[in-house]
């Protein structure tokens, strides 16, 4: 059997959205990455944490409220405890189920930092909302503080911070040494922890990194045969949501790039993965990308369903 070596990218709906759905939704998951991993492929796999980086603010948000001698958590901090937690509970649900299918693999998460760029425009316009609804006196608090903050239609305001585009993987050689060496890698979870290099110093940034950009990242630093999206849908659609709606099972660079143009492909769904395929897709001749469903997986591996593209 031929070893194909891919990144897979892990959406909400393979993690669920609380602790007791991730629970369940793992299992599930971790059946999808080991029909992978049995058809032969080496596997990266990254993943989401949006739910759960939330869940992690509020939490510590809420324990400062209470206690008011701790800390509140900077976000490169519930960055950080999202990527333990989602990780261990992929990492002990592939490893059992590989063992239920007589597979003996080793899976491992690393913690993974990931450079951007302080001058990043996305920090001067912030759009990834986090954390729960607070008065207008928490608000101006949050300001005074240098972050930003918007009114919700009259629910409260919300905290928001930036989404910049990943620079470079701090933990690549770490990730490549175990991956080449066959081992299953979770690494760059949630899109890694953002951190700002200081002189000899990593400092961790009030942001977050979109899931898909670093996906495709990590996909061309491990020279990577194939990277698969796993999300919501079996595969992407054009017209999607109208009558007329119908599955795209073949796409180039060229026919993306023109349904892109015309708005097919909608912000914060699927143009991210779309971007992301483009940007993998023209680091390389061979490459290829996937993007299915998790129930989905193992018919479009043969072919039968998903969306696949190539240069």
């Amino acid at each position: 059997m031929t070893t194909k070596r891919a990144v897979v990218s892990l959406g909400h709906n393979a993690l669920g959205y609380t602790t007791a759905e991730q629970w369940d939704a793992v299992k599930l998951t971790a059946k999808a990455l080991a029909d992978l991993a049995c058809e032969g492929y080496d596997l990266a796999i990254t993943h989401s944490n949006g739910p759960q980086v939330s869940m992690i603010h509020k939490a510590m948000t809420e324990l400062r409220h209470i206690y008011p001698d701790y800390s509140s958590a900077a976000m490169c901090v519930c960055s950080a405890m999202s990527q333990g937690y989602v990780g261990y509970d992929i990492q002990n649900s592939l490893k059992g189920e590989l063992l239920s299918r007589g597979v003996s693999r080793n899976v491992v998460t690393v913690l993974t930092q990931v450079t951007v760029d302080p001058y990043d425009d996305a920090f001067y316009h912030p759009t990834k909302v986090i954390g729960r609804h607070m008065t207008a006196e928490e608000a101006a608090m949050e300001e005074r503080k240098g972050n930003f903050t918007v009114d919700d239609a009259g629910k409260g305001f919300l905290r928001v911070v930036a989404a910049p585009k990943p620079m470079e993987i701090v933990e690549i050689d770490a990730i490549r040494t175990l991956f080449d060496s066959g081992m299953i890698v979770i690494a760059a979870g949630g899109g890694g922890i953002p951190v700002i290099e200081q002189n000899c110093a990593l400092k961790g940034a009030s942001a977050v990194i979109e899931k898909d950009s670093i996906a495709a990242l990590l996909a061309r630093k491990l020279e990577a045969d194939s990277l698969i999206i796993l999300t919501g849908v079996d595969s992407v659609r054009k017209n999607f949501g109208k009558e007329d709606e119908e599955p795209i099972y073949e796409l180039h660079i060229d026919e993306a790039e023109k349904l892109m143009a015309e708005g097919q492909f909608e912000d914060g769904t699927m143009k991210p993965k779309i971007e992301a395929a483009l940007e993998f897709l023209k680091s390389s001749k061979d490459a290829e990308v996937l993007i299915t469903s998790i129930g989905a997986v193992e018919d479009a591996i043969a072919g039968k369903n998903g969306t696949r593209m190539v240069r």
